[in-house]
């Protein structure tokens, strides 16, 4: 068996949330982090996805892996490998590292993360700017004063550029993003005539373009609908257009709620509570432990 089926099996024994916790007490948790510096790009990748379903939604394997050392190779692949798909893979990882974690957050913040996230977003690879931007709204809900951070670093424009990617899902994140910085504006910081002027026409060509929508894509885009319309409202005290012309909400769609945009990134469930239990209840029935990697790479 090679290290990528090894690790394939292991990804699997790990779903269980007694399993990714009981890791590191049989000795495969640091072995496993040796992988993410593995010479073969695609074995750092898979390593990496075996790390992000140890920690997802899960505290003590977050601890584990931040004591073990893990933090540090994710962010070095996230940065710097060559390879945009392992620097994909390691920051979904980091991602859910640390989520709800403080320790990761500081720790996020002190390695240059936010660097390292402006320069996934002038990536060209799609998936990799989602993770990066799908981050970014996260730490900026959790923490309004990074708000700051990612300003003085020149987010904005190039957030601004996103929003109107031909990727569907890169504009709704980058607009979410965008939401975030303009509420933290509104409640004291200050911002330029340019900076609105550029604003507005931004999401006077978003209007205009969901306007030239098919009946289809105006249904597939309403939460791009929702978070111009909050954006519009949240910088200029006002509406948008797109009320009056009937497009916030469509024939058979809920009204919004007041706070529309609110919802922040989550990240998928380490699986749903049925296909979870289901896995657990077959490990336990094994009673299998999870494979060990060896001494590492």
């Amino acid at each position: 068996m090679n290290f990528s089926d090894m690790l394939d099996e292991l990804q699997e024994h790990v779903e269980s949330i007694d399993m990714a916790n009981d890791l590191h007490s049989i000795g495969g948790l640091v072995p496993l982090l040796g992988y993410l510096k593995n010479s073969h790009a695609n074995i750092r990748a898979k390593a990496a996805d075996v790390v992000t379903t140890i920690v997802q939604n899960n505290p003590r394997s977050q601890q584990l892996v931040m004591e073990a050392n893990g933090f540090e190779p994710l962010v070095s692949n996230f940065s710097s490998d060559p390879d945009v798909n392992v620097r994909a893979k390691a920051l979904g990882a980091l991602s859910s590292l640390i989520r709800h974690n403080k320790p990761g957050i500081t720790a996020f913040r002190l390695a240059n993360g936010y660097a390292a996230l402006k320069d996934a977003l002038t990536s060209e690879n799609v998936r990799f700017q989602r993770k990066a931007l799908n981050l970014i709204h996260y730490l900026l809900h959790e923490n309004s004063s990074d708000c700051n951070i990612v300003k003085e670093l020149g987010f904005p424009r190039i957030l601004m550029h996103l929003a109107s990617s031909e990727d569907a899902d890169v504009r709704e994140a980058a607009l979410k993003d965008l939401l975030e910085l303009a509420r933290d504006t509104k409640d004291g910081s200050n911002c330029s005539a340019e900076d609105n002027e550029k604003m507005k026409q931004l999401l006077q060509d978003r209007i205009e373009g969901i306007s030239l929508m098919s009946a289809d894509e105006l249904e597939a885009s309403r939460e791009e609908r929702l978070l111009v319309d909050s954006l519009w409202s949240t910088c200029f005290d006002e509406p948008s257009s797109l009320r009056e012309k009937g497009l916030l909400v469509l024939p058979g769609e809920d009204a919004p709620p007041p706070d529309v945009a609110s919802k922040h990134f989550e990240p998928p469930l380490r699986a749903n509570a049925s296909n979870s239990n289901s896995k657990k209840d077959s490990n336990n029935e094994k009673k299998e432990a999870p494979l060990l990697l060896g001494p590492g790479p």
